[in-house]
């Protein structure tokens, strides 16, 4: 088995990575592609819209449960099925005669998605060096952030210009790539020392595990409020055309791989409880600065790359927030744990777009970003009753 240099990173951690990149492509590719679908089944683009919530909404209820039934499975196993049941998902999508065959295979991938993060991260903590499990962790989400800088706007280009399989064939290639890397280079690992499912389930009643997925659901879902709409509030509000809107996102794209890496570090040299209290004032000073600077192109330049940065500069602290919780209140029951907060992330993107969505509905696009404002203090609360009930864990220990 390869072991990690001084200075590296396992190359187990890099083929979770490289699955990470194709799952990235495979979950935003549809938006990119949503009018062709539209085109090619006869459908409306409301009625397309639902690959992209069906899949959030399949992803947040199924991966804790599968997580769950997977727990008594060497991980490595299990993770190279995942890999396996995602290829047959995307290659179910690009061969499908009509819409529900189509809604089938994204239901397929989605299962496969969450699963593959709750355990995954918990792999890659594993297979870091002692006080590098954030940065661990960041480098395989940087898979995914890497998925929306490179991965999606190419295969949103390809797609339109080629047809919309295509995307698809691209991403079970390399899913194919992805299963052979993890075969060679993932070290064999067995199964996580787990309760039974009862015992995992009971994860549910700690509120601890709760007040964890709260901080996920509203530090991450923050930024959704204004993201969801982000194209519209460029050429709208602040004046781009559609060309320079999309050279905007690239930027911001940019912007999540760099603050995903840097965050990682930050979790891993300050603590995860630091890092998230220090990037949640940060968030919120910047989409107050965002939403000042709405009338003005240069300096939404400025504030969109320091927003990427910051918004997904959280990533890595809140997987190892949850994964430290979950050791010290449910230490039967971690990979349910991370599970839970695969799905947190999902539903705060699913309540930002919510709460997005009802101010534009009233014709309220440029108040978008003071919704994020409002949950980025919000979620101090949950924050600090958490570091609380460690603290008086950590007392009750001694």
């Amino acid at each position: 088995m390869r072991t990690p240099s001084k200075t590296g990173l396992h190359p187990g951690i890099l083929t979770l990575a490289i699955t990470a990149f194709a799952i990235g492509v495979a979950e935003f590719i549809i938006v990119g592609i949503l009018p062709s679908i539209s085109t090619a089944f006869d459908i409306s683009l409301a009625s397309a819209g639902s690959l992209v919530g069906l899949y959030a909404l399949a992803l947040a209820i199924g991966t804790p449960f599968i997580v769950i039934g997977l727990g008594r499975f060497p991980r490595k196993a299990v993770l190279l099925s995942l890999i396996a049941v995602f290829l047959v998902g995307n290659l179910v999508s690009a061969l499908a005669p009509n819409y529900p065959v189509l809604l089938f295979g994204r239901i397929i991938t989605a299962l496969a998605h969450g699963s593959f993060f709750a355990i995954g991260a918990t792999v890659a903590a594993s297979l870091a060096r002692e006080g590098q499990a954030s940065k661990a962790i960041a480098a395989m989400f940087a898979g995914l952030t890497l998925a929306m800088v490179i991965g999606v706007p190419l295969g949103s280009y390809l797609g339109n210009a080629l047809g919309w399989r295509l995307p698809f064939y691209a991403v079970s290639l390399l899913a194919l790539l992805a299963l052979l890397a993890t075969a060679a280079w993932l070290p064999w690992q067995p199964a996580a020392k787990a309760g039974n499912a009862l015992g995992q389930l009971a994860a549910l009643g700690s509120p601890a595990i709760w007040a964890m997925m709260l901080v996920t659901v509203l530090g991450f879902g923050a930024s959704f409020s204004a993201f969801t709409f982000i194209t519209p509030i460029l050429t709208d509000i602040t004046g781009f055309s559609t060309t320079g809107a999309s050279s905007l996102l690239l930027v911001f794209g940019v912007a999540t791989m760099i603050g995903n890496l840097l965050g990682g570090r930050m979790s891993d040299s300050l603590g995860w409880e630091r890092t998230l209290r220090l990037l949640f004032v940060a968030l919120a000073l910047t989409l107050v600065a965002l939403a000042l600077a709405l009338p003005y192109k240069s300096l939404m330049i400025v504030t969109v790359f320091i927003w990427g940065v910051v918004a997904f500069g959280m990533t890595p602290a809140f997987q190892t927030g949850m994964l430290s919780t979950a050791r010290l209140h449910t230490p039967g029951a971690v990979d349910f744990a991370s599970g839970l907060n695969i799905s947190a992330f999902n539903l705060g993107i699913t309540l930002g777009e919510r709460a997005g969505s009802l101010l534009v509905e009233s014709g309220q696009l440029a108040l978008t970003p003071w919704a994020g404002v409002a949950a980025a203090l919000l979620v101090h609360l949950p924050l600090a009753w958490l570091l609380w009930r460690r603290r008086q864990a950590g007392v009750a220990a001694c």
